[in-house]
């Protein structure tokens, strides 16, 4: 049986509530959680307590690095995790990073590159990629089962009321960014994991019933370097609840649509020449879900542990990440410039995680 790993929790917010189910429940045999971190020391001894481990909740990152983990969970503002990943890093400590990686390109690159200078894992969470359908959907592109794609496109319409807008920091251009960098940025790495490389897109944004700096809702054209042609639509102006999640493909040979709130329901598989193999796909590849973080945490971080015992690559690198992120800046450029961009410009936008600031350690 391979070792148990000790890890830090960096940062206690919202999201760490998928956490505390995956390392107090379905990896609990594997792990030891030695310490969370988190300014709001409530927090972290709120963690510690659901997970029902002994770890000591502590302030901040140099207090956490004490404790020596293995890895550090990174769950801390979007605008942050640049600056914990690296001082983490520097310290001699892997790193699993909540989406986005960063918020500026640069930021990410010199991430990957000091994770290889100091022989450590800086691994990425993109949760959708382990769903059912999600994997199902990869499995028959490769395959060339979808033939040439004619379009292709993502939906997310999900709720977040104004007070999630009125903390210090989401929806913030420094530290966040709006609806695409935040909420679909997973289905933007969809789209191109599914759909293949970008060449252009074209995008529109506004703040449409929440107030922010950034945008609630946004729409765009996509062009995809085989010819194909996308849409993206996105909002948190979704009334009352997290709605939809879902991406649909359509091919010369077949048609395909993933649903549901977290991309985890396969609700169509329509080959023009279906086999026997193809009887009863729909249920057998979608899964239920209790909330829009869908089910993928565990089996990716379990991933992670795996290639930490063996000495291998992370499942999810940051060279893998930075396809979304680049996505994101394209279209936020498209929006800045009011025009089409290609993203083989290496377009950057003007206003996102420009003037982040390195503070705290808390969400």
């Amino acid at each position: 049986m391979s070792r148990r790993f000790r890890i830090g929790v960096l940062g206690c917010g919202r999201v760490s509530a998928r956490y505390r189910e995956v390392l107090g429940r379905e990896l609990e045999a594997r792990v030891e959680v030695v310490a969370a971190a988190d300014l709001d020391l409530n927090k972290a001894r709120s963690f510690l307590q659901d997970i029902g481990g002994g770890g000591a909740a502590v302030g901040g990152i140099a207090e956490l690095i004490e404790h020596t983990p293995d890895l550090v969970c990174i769950m801390t503002e979007s605008g942050n995790h640049a600056a914990h990943a690296r001082e983490l890093l520097e310290a001699g400590i892997n790193v699993l990073v909540e989406k986005p990686v960063a918020l500026r390109i640069e930021d990410a690159e010199a991430l990957r590159d000091l994770a290889v200078a100091k022989g450590r894992m800086c691994a990425v969470i993109k949760q959708n990629r382990y769903n059912p359908a999600m994997r199902f959907l990869r499995a028959v592109v490769d395959d060339g089962r979808l033939g040439r794609l004619v379009t292709a496109g993502v939906r997310v319409h999900w709720c977040r009321y104004q007070d999630y807008y009125d903390d210090p920091w989401h929806g913030r251009w420094s530290m966040d960014g709006g609806v695409l960098a935040q909420q679909a940025i997973h289905h933007l790495d969809a789209l191109q994991w599914l759909g293949g490389p970008i060449d252009a897109v074209c995008a529109a944004g506004e703040a449409v019933l929440n107030k922010l700096e950034a945008e609630d809702t946004a729409v765009a054209v996509v062009r995809f370097k085989s010819g194909a042609l996308g849409t993206i639509e996105a909002t948190t102006s979704a009334r009352d609840q997290d709605f939809e999640a879902s991406l649909h493909l359509v091919g010369e040979r077949a048609m395909a649509k993933v649903g549901g709130q977290a991309l985890n329901r396969l609700e169509l598989w329509r080959p023009v020449e279906p086999g026997p193999e193809d009887e009863g796909v729909e249920a057998k590849h979608s899964q239920d879900v209790p909330t829009s973080y869908g089910l993928g945490h565990g089996p990716l971080l379990n991933d992670v542990l795996d290639a930490l015992d063996l000495g291998g690559k992370p499942p999810i690198g940051v060279d893998e990440a930075l396809g979304s992120l680049r996505l994101v800046h394209a279209l936020y450029a498209s929006m800045e410039r009011g025009r089409w961009v290609r993203l083989d410009e290496n377009p950057r936008s003007e206003k996102l995680g420009v003037r982040a600031q390195t503070a705290s350690a808390g969400t």
